[in-house]
């Protein structure tokens, strides 16, 4: 059937391809052989003043005369296709993160790009041109995620502008493909700049960073994205950034994005920024103001409708001239030239993408395979996990347990195979298992019925699996977290009062041992519980396939390697106020006190040791990489991945300056008492420094370098963290 559908398909792609060519054959616009430049300055010349306008938001309708067809620029892609059908849905970007594998971010990217270009051409020819349907999507979110209170971290890489940078540009490139000439889709980089809540600020809220932490915290990632992976597009975002807002500001999108990084793509304003200017900014006082302001400061696409209501008043009271309508225009539709929406399909090597590929074995396969990778085991006393396939009586409670809802946090797709985490273990343990369930609790309220026997089977239990957490619901975007009480942020960190006292419960009652598996996209406050459980997973939101993918490592088919891309604070109190965007305080590289799991920490089921670090040169020189070796054993009897991070750290501290900073890592799998000599190399861009001035300087003085598994710090070491190896780096 599937073939007969694939053919299906590509016969209606080639009729659709067919009619085209030939009533397009007039239209100097589409031949091939004239460049992309010149034909979009064509076809833009072709269009009157309205037909212009009209091309600038993003549902953009068609022209006939000059056969240009209807085009929505607004989709979607984090973690998989998102709010357009059937795809596959992979682990939220935040797991992904926890992989610490570029390489694997990159797989994931070309998937959800295959899945892209099959999923447009059936929609193209059964006459669906709207809303999500594209190939241009708005992703990735490569913002700090900076506080755990920000509902939307879980979009984002974590809290390190490195591996931030790392995991977004191999997103990025797996999008956009490799062709010297096609886009295979069109990635955005968001949200341009210094946003990382709160949601409930965003559309007036005017930041202030520092010199030192705009440039070495918050721009990073983006830097990397324009210039290393060439993303097509920037996202600009509600805030205001020192006085301008973000999609009217000269500092980030003239002089910082085009003059400094050479950026050369398409700017787009998030949905409604443009409103904001005169209605939360209080920058201009018109609506054509508005749009003029924005279209002056580099705005190509507004998602809203700004442009289309005001730019003509702007225009007719010259706030803008034409050419600069002209120019704005040119630059964006040199996207869809590139996307190969105005050639022949058979020039377009993505063309030969199947609809076979879209919700593929492959695909699915890769998508559990993210979510094991991304599990990070936190606790394991007395080495309760793995358990026994055959294990007698198996208790799964929690209000998790059998969610489909957690499995795939926000901007997500739609999967026919949504795997739960009781329908994992299910189909992992047993037959003659008497696996056993209850929710025993509700996400986010006290049980309205105080009768619950659900604590009492725990006491009949070998093991009780407690799956516990928040969701999307209750963290999200302004919008969408309908269980948020501020507005998609948490106003606690903790988990909701009903969870914990439900855990308390349970401990109170076991037989077995209890075995925490926590899902939420951010940082959760566990201090209560860590101590009553023997064991602790976090799974973040781990996609269609989580529920197996937890059962492969709970039942010891896959050995747990995630580690983790936030830093876990103890106390919402150890925080400055979530509206304080210095950085002081904040991440592992300023936090002064003791985390509850520091940023790069996962266990393992076996032991890992480090031993003999070496160094290219012990004195650094300017401009120039260090090459760094170093021993690795897996001094266990099961094979096992972990992740080599290196971290530089002063040994005399200045100022503001890290405390430690993330310079290299990479993923390794060793063998059951395998030793390997893992080399790592700290590219030389990435050893300056930023001063208070925001300058770019080579540092000064004594450097510790420490390579291991997890952050240099005794709370790792504290948790179980290999020892690491360290040198001294004079510079």
């Amino acid at each position: 059937m599937l073939k007969k559908l694939t053919v299906l398909a590509l016969f209606l792609i080639s009729q659709l391809a067919n009619a085209t060519n030939k009533n397009t054959a007039q239209q100097v616009w589409f031949d091939p052989d004239i460049s992309f430049a010149q034909r979009a300055n064509l076809l833009v010349n072709a269009m009157t003043v309205d037909e212009k306008i009209a091309q600038l938001s993003h549902a953009t309708p068609a022209i006939a005369r000059l056969d240009l067809p209807q085009y929505n620029w607004w989709n979607e892609a984090l973690h998989g296709i998102a709010r357009n059908g059937k795809a596959t849905i992979f682990p939220q970007a935040i797991g992904l993160a926890a992989t610490f594998d570029p390489d694997l971010a990159h797989q994931v990217a070309s998937a959800i790009s295959d899945e892209a270009r099959a999923k447009y051409a059936i929609a193209q020819s059964i006459g669906n041109q709207g809303q999500y349907a594209g190939l241009t999507f708005w992703t990735p979110n490569v913002n700090i995620f900076r506080d755990p209170r920000w509902g939307r971290g879980q979009e984002t890489y974590g809290e390190d502008p490195f591996l931030t940078a790392q995991m977004g540009t191999a997103f990025v490139k797996g999008l956009q493909g490799d062709d010297p000439k096609y886009l295979k889709s069109a990635g955005v980089a968001k949200h341009f700049a210094v946003h990382s809540g709160p949601e409930s600020l965003r559309h007036h809220f005017d930041v202030e960073p520092s010199q030192k932490d705009l440039y070495e915290t918050y721009l990073p990632a983006f830097e990397a994205l324009v210039t290393q992976a060439k993303v097509a597009g920037v996202m600009c975002a509600y805030n205001a950034v020192n006085g301008d807002p973000a999609c009217a500001s000269a500092q980030l999108l003239d002089d910082i994005l085009k003059k400094q990084w050479g950026f050369q793509g398409y700017i787009v304003s998030d949905c409604g920024a443009l409103n904001d200017f005169q209605a939360g900014h209080k920058v201009t006082k018109s609506g054509p103001e508005s749009a003029a302001l924005a279209l002056q400061s580099g705005v190509n696409l507004n998602c809203g409708s700004t442009y289309e209501h005001f730019l003509k008043a702007a225009l007719e009271q010259n706030l803008v001239p034409l050419e600069l309508i002209d120019q704005r225009l040119t630059q964006l539709l040199m996207i869809r030239f590139q996307l190969g929406f105005f050639d022949p399909a058979g020039l377009n090597p993505y063309n030969e993408v199947t609809p076979d590929v879209i919700h593929s074995p492959e695909h699915i396969n890769l998508s559990r395979d993210v979510a094991r990778k991304s599990i990070v085991l936190l606790k394991n006393d007395n080495h309760v996990l793995p358990l026994s396939k055959d294990i007698k009586v198996p208790y799964v409670t929690g209000p998790f347990a059998a969610s489909s809802d957690m499995l795939i946090g926000n901007y997500y797709g739609i999967s026919d195979s949504l795997v739960s985490v009781l329908e994992g273990i299910a189909g992992k343990v047993s037959l003659g298992s008497s696996l056993n369930y209850r929710s025993g609790a509700l996400p986010f309220h006290n049980n309205i019925n105080p009768l619950n026997w659900a604590p009492q089977v725990a006491k009949t239990a070998d093991a009780v699996i407690a799956v516990v957490g928040v969701s999307a619901d209750m963290e999200g975007e302004e919008v969408d977290a309908i269980a948020s009480a501020d507005r998609g942020d948490r106003v606690a960190i903790t988990l909701p009062q009903n969870q914990v006292d439900y855990v308390k419960q349970l401990a109170a009652h076991k037989k077995g041992p209890l075995i925490l598996v926590v899902a939420a996209g951010s940082p959760v406050d566990i201090s209560d519980l860590e101590p009553l459980a023997d064991a602790i997973l976090w799974i973040w939101y781990p996609g269609e396939q989580g529920g197996n993918a937890v059962a492969d490592v709970l039942f010891g088919d896959t050995n747990p390697s995630g580690h983790l891309p936030l830093t876990f604070v103890k106390s919402i109190d150890d925080l400055p106020p979530f509206d304080d965007y210095a950085m002081t305080g904040r991440t592992y590289k300023f936090l002064e006190k003791a985390p509850l799991y520091p940023f790069g920490f996962g266990r393992s089921y076996t032991e890992f040791s480090f031993n003999d670090l070496t160094v290219s040169q012990g004195k650094a020189i300017e401009g120039e990489a260090l090459t760094l070796s170093v021993e690795v054993e897996n001094r266990g009897d099961i094979a096992g991945e972990t992740v080599v991070q290196a971290y530089l750290s002063p040994i005399a501290r200045m100022n503001n300056e890290a405390i430690s900073s993330l310079k290299s890592f990479k993923r390794i799998h060793l063998a059951p008492k395998e030793t390997r000599w893992v080399e790592l190399t700290i590219q030389g861009k990435d050893l300056y420094q930023v001063n208070n001035a925001g300058e770019t300087v080579w540092p000064q003085g004594r450097y510790s370098l420490a390579v291991g598994d997890s952050l240099p710090s005794p709370r790792s070491l504290e948790l179980g963290a290999a020892p690491h190896q360290r040198l001294e780096i004079k510079f």
